[in-house]
């Protein structure tokens, strides 16, 4: 079957996106052949194309859709023709029309959830349970800082702590997004410029510390994160938009506290159906409940996904954005 799709041959800036004419084989075993109707965009994506995060070349990108199921390979159950379901994980090629992914991946769409949503809030809503209930587990009463807090992932994870009763403090890059981070629960707005974000975290905590940093920026915010902790705080380190941290000495750690560390990724979570369904449970649960809304802030079409990414970089982006086939 012949699909279009995003594809790269070497690494590099969003001009290395190539969209193609490709071919897509019968599904194998344990495989569902799956027509996309939305794609997740994600900063991971990124990760992949500039080769940050290594993949064999060439490759697809995206690692989130939505879709309808075409065809199924041997030996797959519960899943059949015509089911609408996501999925977030790899390899790596949901930037296309049509592709083939293994079944037990595949998460059917509730109901009442449009496709657009549901490719908008699976990976980064697993993301933000990730964060909350399993990285440092959010208690009330906590106070939390969390980077990019107007972002996708952010968005998510802001609604979702204040529904745990955490005070969440935001850190955000434009005045725009000031009043976006606080309309998603953000108690407290601190921007990405601060000359001294431990100061004012701080001064707003009482001169305690927060229980814990989810810090998707890296490495020109790691010791500002290590210092806004309080005394055996949680540093999680969960994203690379500035590069990756560089080597630290653990003393580090002692010197402010005892803190801990921890740089967790979604699949060591989700990595059994089991485990995946169970997690999926939860994030819906929480967006079924209406604590948690799904903000689309751009959709842009497949074949524009090198834009959406350069967009995406320059920080123009709000909310979660899908890419639409």
């Amino acid at each position: 079957m012949k699909s279009k799709a995003i594809r790269i041959y070497e690494f590099g800036g969003p001009d290395v996106l190539t969209w193609e004419e490709v071919d897509v084989p019968d599904p194998g075993e344990g495989e569902v052949q799956i027509r996309h109707t939305a794609i997740g965009l994600n900063f991971i994506d990124t990760y992949h194309r500039t080769g940050l995060y290594p993949v064999d070349l060439p490759t697809g990108l995206g690692s989130e859709a939505t879709g309808i199921v075409e065809a199924v390979g041997p030996g797959v159950t519960g899943v059949a023709v015509g089911d609408r379901v996501v999925y977030a994980g790899t390899p790596a090629n949901s930037y296309s029309e049509i592709r083939n992914i293994a079944a037990w991946l595949l998460v059917p769409v509730p109901d009442d959830m449009p496709d657009e949503q549901a490719a908008a809030v699976l990976l980064k809503g697993l993301t933000a349970w990730y964060l909350l209930r399993r990285s440092y587990r959010v208690n009330k009463g906590d106070a939390i800082l969390l980077y990019a807090a107007a972002g996708g992932v952010g968005s998510l994870t802001s609604q979702w702590a204040k529904h745990l009763g955490a005070t969440v403090i935001g850190v955000v890059s434009t005045d725009e997004k000031v009043e976006l981070a606080r309309a998603n629960g953000c108690e407290h707005i601190v921007m990405s410029d601060d000359a001294d974000i431990p100061g004012t975290v701080k001064g707003l905590t009482g001169g305690e510390g927060v229980a814990a940093v989810y810090d998707s920026v890296g490495r020109d915010t790691f010791f500002a994160s290590l210092d806004s902790l309080r005394p055996h705080g949680t540093m999680v380190t969960f994203g690379n938009s500035s590069g990756p941290v560089d080597p630290f000495a653990p003393a580090e750690l002692a010197k402010r506290g005892s803190l801990y560390v921890t740089r967790p990724i979604l699949f060591h979570f989700v990595n059994t159906r089991e485990k995946l369904l169970h997690a999926c449970d939860e994030l819906f649960d929480v967006v079924h409940s209406g604590a948690v809304s799904i903000s689309i802030g751009q959709q842009y079409a497949l074949k524009d996904a090198a834009k959406a990414h350069r967009d995406l970089e320059a920080r123009k982006t709000t909310g979660s954005t899908i890419l639409l086939p």
